[in-house]
């Protein structure tokens, strides 16, 4: 008894590290630094979802990353790719191509155009709804709702 209890317990102690595993190795698939990419790379790919500011101690930034923590499936679902930057000194090439004041969250479509530029944090769901209004995000639904 005392052996089958051991491997229950050992099986579910492993089948919570994978699942934590899997978690990490997705927001790490989902979230990036700025100083890895630059935007060209994601063009007609994902849609870029930018998020500045001066310090990662900005309490606006922490608030905007748990909010997109809270919710990856939505962006995953999006083709979404978030970019952090709170580095103003490095001066990626992302940061001078936007030109940020302080904290700032900036969508771009797939096209390369901007669709959203906001001051302050904002929720997934109003997020996904400005994207959702987009002719490509409105292509990519018609062509799964048809089967494709």
């Amino acid at each position: 008894m005392k052996y089958a209890l051991s491997l229950v317990l050992a099986a579910f102690v492993t089948s919570a590290a994978l699942a934590q595993d899997a978690e990490e190795k997705s927001t790490e698939d989902v979230i990036i630094s700025a100083d890895e990419v630059e935007l060209d790379d994601f063009r007609w790919v994902k849609r870029p979802l930018v998020v500045f500011a001066d310090t990662p101690n900005d309490p606006r930034f922490n608030e905007q990353m748990e909010y997109i923590e809270g919710d990856l499936s939505a962006l995953e679902a999006r083709d979404v790719i978030v970019i952090t930057d709170t580095d103003p000194e490095a001066q990626s090439e992302i940061r001078r191509k936007l030109r940020p004041r302080g904290f700032g969250l900036v969508g771009i479509a797939k096209d390369g155009s901007i669709f959203l530029r906001k001051p302050v944090p904002w929720a997934i769901r109003e997020i996904t709804r400005s994207m959702d209004k987009l002719p490509t995000r409105q292509q990519e639904l018609r062509e799964r709702g048809s089967g494709s």
